[in-house]
């Protein structure tokens, strides 16, 4: 498990990334970006697990990240992963941070960053 804090604070230190909050309605909502083109990589949002089609309102921090299309389908059959909220579900992944692998998640975040650099 790792916290919405963990993460933003790796994403700092590993690409000098600050979390930008651009929606008045929902203030916890991140968004990180590339410094040069200000492209998104990244958000970290707070959303209730039943968003994901779980029995629970249970308020999570998910995190949704760009992602290689041919590996979604074998992300979202593994614990954690679910369609995108809110995003292309073709290229976007959403992944509940209480159930995932710290290095698994930064390997998926460094992916992003890569996938969203043009």
């Amino acid at each position: 498990m790792i916290t919405r804090n963990e993460v933003l604070e790796h994403i700092k230190n590993q690409y000098g990334a600050e979390p930008d909050y651009p929606w008045v309605r929902s203030p916890n909502y991140a968004i990180l970006r590339h410094k040069g083109s200000r492209k998104w990589f990244a958000a970290v949002i707070d959303i209730t697990e039943d968003k994901f089609g779980l029995p629970s309102k249970k308020p999570i921090d998910s995190m949704l990240l760009k992602c290689d299309p041919l590996m979604i389908g074998s992300l979202r059959a593994e614990q954690g992963f679910f369609p995108a909220y809110h995003m292309n579900k073709e290229h976007w992944i959403s992944v509940h941070l209480e159930l995932i692998d710290r290095q698994e998640l930064f390997g998926l975040i460094d992916l992003s960053y890569q996938l969203t650099k043009k």
